[in-house]
């Protein structure tokens, strides 16, 4: 096992261990939480070797990277899902390769995806992406717009919303950044109780490198990790 290999390992069992104790202290099985990495920039190699390890999914920014980790068996047979903006012109490469899109974030792009699923005659999966604090350089819904999105969502024979994801305001207190997560919650909690035709309230994506402990706190079943698993990010542009 290279250096390399060998620090990963040890990078995910630290992070086991601290899902671990956050679930435990929130009252909940540890189970209830799946680890995703984050491996944006990563190279297939690297993709591979932590693979081996107790990562239960994968999550790309990119579609082009997606593609090019998927077609190399870079996830050793894990899913795979996008988390980042979806563009409707890569749609095409998305689907039969994501096991789950995380971040339906408009009308317009539900829309593209019904249409291209049906033609592939599939039923995609995906989360609503919601801004949860409403800021301007980011995607995703508003909260308030998220009914009519789910009410839309309902209605589309090849898409299947499995729950929510978000990416709440960088650089806020610890309070602050709870707060946010429990908001989120409350939203995930309502619209399962509302029981919406072809909605399934299963998946609560929320929490990363820097915020992750916070989230399981406050009800995330799926954690997004890069950073801590991987290293810093080496960019090439």
């Amino acid at each position: 096992m290279g250096g390399n290999q060998a620090d990963m390992k040890q990078n995910i069992e630290a992070i086991r261990e601290k899902m671990e104790k956050a679930a435990q202290s929130a009252g909940r099985k540890p189970e209830e939480v799946l680890l995703l990495a984050a491996s944006k920039t990563r190279s297939i190699e690297e993709v591979k070797e932590s693979a081996c390890f107790a990562i239960d999914l994968f999550g790309e920014n990119h579609v082009q990277e997606l593609v090019e980790k998927k077609d190399a068996d870079a996830y050793l047979g894990k899913p795979a899902h996008l988390i980042g903006h979806l563009q409707t012109n890569k749609i095409k490469y998305v689907l039969g390769r994501a096991e789950l899109i995380q971040s339906m974030d408009s009308e317009h792009l539900l829309t593209a995806l019904e249409k291209a699923a049906a033609k592939r005659d599939m039923v995609q999966d995906v989360l609503i992406e919601v801004n949860i604090g409403a800021e301007e350089s980011k995607t995703g819904l508003a909260a308030d717009n998220l009914w009519r999105m789910l009410e839309l969502s309902a209605a589309q024979p090849h898409i299947r919303v499995k729950g929510l994801m978000t990416i709440p305001p960088a650089d806020t207190s610890d309070l602050e950044n709870r707060k946010y997560f429990e908001k989120m919650r409350m939203l995930f909690e309502k619209a399962r109780d509302l029981k919406y035709d072809n909605v399934f309230m299963e998946i609560l994506s929320m929490g990363m490198s820097q915020d992750y402990e916070n989230a399981i706190l406050e009800g995330s079943t799926m954690i997004r990790v890069g950073s801590l698993i991987y290293g810093a990010r080496k960019y090439t542009l």
